[in-house]
């Protein structure tokens, strides 16, 4: 039997960046706000212990349960999908935080391009730059409109950095400076400006001293121990969720957190949502709580499937290309180049996730595209992340996999290594979608997501271009042997790659398009929001939470606007 629950002003399925955000905002307004998270409570305490490379990097600690909730994958759509049974490609974080947890720090702004990128593209190159299977669209909006969010965000987070020479027009300098220069730092940057780029120091939310936000929650200094990635931050040095926003939201006394909460259906009457029903993963009790405003503020496949399941908006159809919920999922690209250095060592075991440095200059429309096979680009950065021994043994690529020269080179390149990386934006194609699969479910009786998702010329012909110019550049740095990345004739599912999956929820200037406003409300459901990189209408040149965090708090203002009035917000 399910328990019905009193109703509230807004519950909030998941709460991470998004979910925290929305639940700050709100309630520090008066709303009462409701946050379903179906993992289990986390604060800096759990991680006291956390430099346990088995235990977090391998075993996936503070991931999803792939026994129990997983997707299916295939490259095409007339191939039969399967369960992705162990975490490969990218990682779904669970428990309080999501993925604001585990992520590295990189924070960027999307760039003014990226907003409008079909009327830019097609104004300067024309109208066929991109064959017709390529969706691109404008995000109705533009970088400029997105100025006061973004800004908003970096202030919340503390980011510490140094504007691009190249990026999209900033009102005033990051929160903090710039984290440590490095001896690998400097050496990047020094051959990228003997080249004629432009390097700058990344963007961090690693903090590079101790910082107050607005809301009077204090982020504390990085003490550069190399465990980031895939790792929460004892100190509470790397910003999260976890210490920002949700302290944040907790203080008001208008907002009640409940963990272990899996949301798996929204209830609707065909124009409005009027609750979520939900299962308590640890007594298997169901219930449903209404709410006048409900945030899906999730990861990009659950936003997506929770949409699918529940019958809400149009779901996309890849033949017709009518249809809106699961369009447009994007991943990311990654070329790049390793050096191997015969003479020269460098200390690549310490860290931080976000210490490093990039260029934009092969980003976004940065370059010219006239006689080229791809539209955009990525950032070419240089990371001093911190090495961990297990996952780390760089030998090059002529080496036996096992035996005595295996060995030595082992050891002779364990601190002889670096690596250029690029995170390569992804335009979205007419058959890379998301939809419900027909056979298999996940532990609560409902259908898995199904990722149809292949490479095409585009990523390739752009993969090839900017692991050329990352080669460029580290053999400017002086490397004794440079091994270009290739890119992969299809898509697998395993290795890791990235986990900047986007799209499936996105937003536009017109319903028949998009699923969500530039406000993130839904066009058929005005009192449901969908937030997160679910909405990105392809994915760009950068990690996507800078922006992401930019559109919760637009998402936020138009939640706050529509308790007060009601309707469409555009």
């Amino acid at each position: 039997m399910v328990t019905k629950l009193p109703k509230v002003d807004v519950v909030t399925v998941g709460v991470g960046w998004t979910g925290g955000i929305i639940a700050a905002e709100l309630a520090k307004q008066g709303l009462k706000v409701v946050g379903l998270e179906r993992g289990k409570p986390r604060s800096t305490d759990d991680f006291l212990m956390i430099h346990d490379e088995y235990r977090y990097a391998i075993r996936y600690e503070l991931m999803q349960d792939t026994s129990k909730e997983t997707i299916t994958f295939r490259n095409k759509p007339n191939q039969r999908a399967l369960p992705m049974r162990q975490l490969g490609s990218f990682l779904l974080g669970e428990g309080l935080g999501g993925a604001g947890v585990h992520w590295n720090g990189q924070n960027f702004r999307f760039l003014p391009y990226d907003f409008q990128i079909k009327s830019m593209t097609e104004e300067k190159y024309g109208a066929n730059k991109v064959g017709a299977d390529y969706t691109i669209q404008d995000w109705g909006i533009t970088y400029e409109e997105m100025g006061p969010y973004f800004d908003k965000f970096e202030k919340t987070i503390g980011v510490s950095g140094e504007p691009s020479p190249l990026g999209g027009q900033r009102p005033d300098k990051y929160p903090t400076p710039p984290m440590k220069e490095t001896v690998i730092t400097k050496r990047f940057k020094d051959a990228a400006k003997k080249l004629g780029l432009n390097p700058y120091h990344l963007p961090s939310a690693n903090l590079s001293e101790t910082y107050k936000n607005p809301d009077g929650e204090q982020i504390n200094a990085c003490q550069y121990c190399g465990f980031c990635e895939r790792f929460g931050c004892e100190y509470g040095a790397k910003t999260s969720p976890n210490v920002t926003v949700i302290p944040t939201a907790q203080k008001t006394g208008n907002f009640e957190l409940r963990t272990h909460a899996n949301v798996t259906r929204i209830l609707h009457d065909g124009t409005k949502a009027t609750a979520v029903r939900y299962v308590d993963v640890l007594t298997g009790e169901e219930f449903e709580q209404p709410a006048e405003m409900i945030a899906l503020t999730s990861y990009v496949m659950n936003n997506t499937k929770l949409l699918l399941v529940s019958e809400l908006g149009t779901p996309y159809d890849p033949n017709s290309g009518t249809g809106v919920i699961g369009k447009n999922y994007c991943y990311q690209i990654l070329p790049g180049a390793t050096g191997f250095f015969e003479k020269e060592r460098f200390n690549t075991f310490m860290g931080a996730g976000a210490l490093g440095a990039t260029v934009d200059d092969y980003n976004g429309d940065f370059f010219d595209h006239s006689d080229l096979n791809f539209i955009h680009g990525g950032s070419i950065s240089i990371t001093q992340t911190g090495l961990r021994p297990i996952q780390n043994n760089a030998v090059p690529p002529d080496t036996p996999k096992w035996g005595p020269e295996f060995k030595d080179k082992s050891i002779h390149y364990y601190n002889r290594v670096l690596n250029i990386g690029s995170q390569g934006a992804s335009m979205p194609f007419r058959h890379n979608f998301l939809d419900l699969d027909p056979t298999y479910k996940d532990a609560y009786g409902v259908p898995l997501l199904r990722l149809t998702y292949n490479f095409t010329e585009q990523d390739k012909n752009l993969y090839k271009y900017v692991a050329e110019r990352s080669a460029e550049i580290m053999k400017e740095m002086g490397a004794d042997e440079v091994v270009t990345s290739q890119t992969a004739e299809n898509y697998n599912i395993v290795p890791y790659q990235t986990t900047h999956n986007t799209g499936g929820v996105i937003m536009g200037a017109e319903p028949e398009t998009s699923a969500v406003n530039n406000y993130l409300q839904m066009w058929d459901a005005e009192n449901v929001f969908v937030v997160g990189a679910s909405a990105f209408a392809h994915n760009g040149g950068y990690n996507p939470t800078g922006t992401v965090g930019a559109l919760a708090y637009r998402a936020a203002e138009g939640m706050l606007k529509y308790s007060k009035q009601g309707g469409s917000l555009v």
